[in-house]
């Protein structure tokens, strides 16, 4: 089927690939072992497979945060993430697609949250396209408008009605 006969994926009451692959997302992020966010993340091909998935929390072998032990409860959203021992659901998705040894160059990255300053530098780096996301998120190194200059595209999702 053509990806441009929006008439027949309506009647057939289908998904667009944006809302399949958000959906995903959305899902991957009920992993979360993190008590403040939740954050899904799965990387796509451009044959609309998808390479891999991601969520944040803490590394493998690692004892899972709790509110007593969480080291950002109470900081500002955005901020002092280095005091954070969880890996981000987008650092994630580009982890296991390389640990399988499948490139993330050319693909599109789907969230439910824009990726903060590190990751962002992470997707500059992977060779990633594209990043969809949701909800957007507060970085001082993205309100800075340091890594405008970047080829990747960042699109806002908004769900089809």
């Amino acid at each position: 089927m053509s990806n441009t006969d929006d008439s027949l994926i309506k009647e057939l009451n289908r998904p667009s690939w944006d809302e399949y692959f958000m959906g995903i997302a959305e899902i991957a992020k009920t992993r979360s072992s993190c008590i403040r966010r939740q954050v899904g993340a799965v990387l796509v091909n451009d044959k609309h497979q998808i390479i891999s998935t991601g969520y944040n929390g803490v590394p493998r072998g690692i004892v899972h945060c709790t509110k007593e032990t969480c080291t950002k409860l109470y900081e500002k959203s955005g901020e002092k993430n280095e005091v954070c021992p969880a890996v981000h659901a987008e650092l994630n998705a580009i982890i296991q697609a390389a640990t399988a040894g499948i490139s993330s160059e050319g693909t599109t990255l789907y969230s439910t949250t824009r990726p903060c300053g590190n990751c962002t530098m992470a997707i500059i780096n992977a060779g990633i396209r594209k990043v969809i996301y949701i909800e957007d998120y507060s970085d001082p190194i993205l309100r800075s408008g340091w890594l405008d200059s970047s080829d990747v595209i960042f699109e806002k999702y908004e769900k089809s009605k």
